[in-house]
């Protein structure tokens, strides 16, 4: 017993001094001058998996199941010049290389690219232009990797060399269909903001008799969702028989991607069968060099979308699409980062659309910064008692146990990309939210190493962001042009917290005068995204939005069209 004790402590020390007394392993990563003649700015991002089923590129998340990612900034590399991977790495979810323990790993590098902007403010700022890929850095076209080799690492390790000789290709455009078109427009406002040429765009869902109705106007509803390539959720096919049934994690169940296959078609079937509305839905492209959307508003980091989007993208869609082209004829939906737009851009242009259907809206109210208090936390990492110390939680599953911390979250950012440009959550908040910092990146809401939270920022973010501070601030005005417009749904478990910022919205709006004549609603035990029917489960009715709401809105439109509004010519 004494032998096997004595055998496990010599066995701990050795572990011991490879991760916390030995030097920690360092990676040589350069790019082939066959890739790239020139030098390259971007983040060098070093991959180990443990896991053979897929490239370590693919297989870092914020699940309990992430690989491991570490990130050094590169400036000017040159080709074929390698830049040390070491020590100084920020990593996630090990937050140094130091820690990474003894064993075998398979190994990969990617350069994720940044491009140099001009921007009109002034500043000239790096930062990775969207390249038709939604901001996801593992799949950039024009990103370099390495293929992933696998390796060992112990005490004796000597420096690992690594050569990105690989490029991820462009991504063709998705061609037009009988129902699915689409809109690609250069945009000044952003054009001249950037200091180079920016587009913007739509998927633009057309009605069953579009092309045999040519003098049919249409009402126009956008849809708010993150980056998508197409219009997803519409299916002329029937479910491929042969598909092999995946496990959903979020939803825990089998074969959810056949379900998302049926319900595809099914919507097919209805958009296309006698009586259903004829109307136009629209997903906006607005993917930036932050995010893989813009947040629809304008934004001092971001750029002017608001003004690009209602008055530049929404004019073309209804010009070449037929759209009817005024207010009373506009919705607009959405859930989580769709939702928050949906309210906002109701609430900043509140003439321009008739009513707006918010599903689980990113934080509605900064005092519910998920569950940080912008305004009154110290710290956006922990909660200070008077003898203890609370770490945050940033993201529960369906029983409640806490996933992932705020911290965690943030390491994971952090990794990914410094001065906010990880293309994730939290940055594009930061980006959409913040005052321009003296670096002409976003001027950070918090410390990201520290958590300590810059309560001046925060202050620029009520006064502009804070969408139930706006609305309480201007309901003397609003209030009138809003009336039966808002319509607000939240699941109580929401995996986020994002229900407790609309308890407090909901608190403001009971209050009004005049009175908003909407609805709150929650979803009993439901997580994120719910989006307000009672009597689908959440898997399904997430795969509705575009049809839960068209009868409401359809009744709306009649009720309050002006008089001589065409209410015909889409009615066939």
């Amino acid at each position: 017993m004494k032998m096997i004790c004595v055998a496990m402590m010599m066995m701990t020390a050795a572990v011991f001094s490879f991760t916390a007394a030995a030097k920690a392993p360092d990676f040589a990563l350069s790019f082939s001058p066959d890739r790239s003649g020139q030098p390259l700015d971007g983040r060098m991002l070093l991959l180990l998996s443990t896991d053979p089923s897929a490239e370590p590129r693919m297989q870092i998340s914020l699940s309990p199941n992430t690989q491991m990612v570490f990130g050094v900034d590169v400036d000017g590399l040159e080709p074929g010049r390698p830049v040390i991977v070491g020590e100084q790495a920020y990593g996630y979810p090990v937050r140094t290389l130091r820690e990474v323990k003894p064993g075998e790993y398979f190994v990969q590098a990617i350069l994720h690219r940044y491009e140099t902007f001009h921007r009109a403010d002034g500043h000239t700022v790096k930062l990775p232009m969207d390249r038709g890929e939604g901001q996801h850095w593992n799949l950039a076209p024009g990103n370099l990797y390495s293929i992933p080799q696998k390796i060992t690492l112990g005490p004796d390790t000597t420096r690992i060399s690594l050569v990105l000789d690989q490029e991820i290709p462009p991504i063709p455009p998705p061609p037009d269909t009988k129902y699915i078109r689409h809109i690609k427009i250069k945009s000044e406002f952003l054009t001249k903001f950037w200091g180079r040429p920016m587009y913007i765009g739509a998927n633009v869902l057309v009605p069953e008799g579009f092309d045999d109705h040519p003098q049919a106007q249409y009402p126009l509803i956008i849809f708010h969702d993150h980056f998508v390539e197409d219009f997803d959720g519409f299916r002329p096919e029937p479910p491929d028989p042969n598909l092999q049934p995946d496990y959903s994690e979020r939803f825990h169940l089998s074969g959810y991607n056949r379900i998302q296959q049926e319900e595809a078609h099914k919507f097919y079937q209805q958009w296309t069968g006698p009586n259903f509305p004829r109307v136009l839905i629209a997903k906006l492209a607005h993917a930036n060099p932050f995010y893989d959307d813009s947040y629809a508003v304008n934004s001092a980091n971001v750029g002017p979308y608001g003004n690009a989007i209602e008055t530049e993208l929404i004019p073309a869609i209804e010009k070449q699409f037929r759209g009817l082209g005024q207010g009373w004829a506009r919705f607009t939906y959405g859930g989580s980062t769709g939702g928050w737009e949906a309210l906002a851009v109701q609430t900043f242009y509140p003439d321009n659309y008739n009513g707006a259907f918010v599903a689980c809206p990113d934080p509605v109210d900064f005092r519910a910064y998920t569950v940080i208090d912008l305004y009154n936390d110290k710290n956006a990492y922990y909660r200070e008692g008077t003898h203890r110390r609370m770490t945050q939680p940033g993201m529960r599953n369906y029983l409640g146990q806490i996933l992932i911390t705020a911290q965690e979250v943030n390491q994971y950012e952090l990794a990914l990309g410094t001065r906010g440009r990880s293309g994730e959550q939290f940055d594009i908040w930061q980006a959409v939210y913040s005052p321009v910092g003296n670096d002409g990146y976003p001027k950070p809401i918090f410390d990201k190493e520290t958590g300590d939270i810059d309560h001046t920022v925060a202050a620029y973010w009520k006064d502009h962001y804070d969408l139930r501070n706006v609305l309480e601030r201007d309901w003397p005005t609003l209030g009138p042009k809003l009336r039966g417009k808002l319509h607000i749904y939240c699941g109580s478990a929401d995996n986020y917290f994002l229900n407790n910022a609309v308890y407090l919205l909901e608190e403001f709006l009971k209050t009004t005068n005049p009175p908003y004549e909407g609805e709150v609603k929650y979803g009993d035990r439901a997580e994120h995204c719910w989006n307000g029917d009672p009597t689908q489960p959440n898997y399904l009715s997430r795969l509705h939005y575009n049809t839960m709401y068209l009868s409401r809105i359809i009744d709306r439109i009649l009720k309050t069209a002006p008089p001589g509004a065409d209410l015909t010519s889409w009615r066939y």
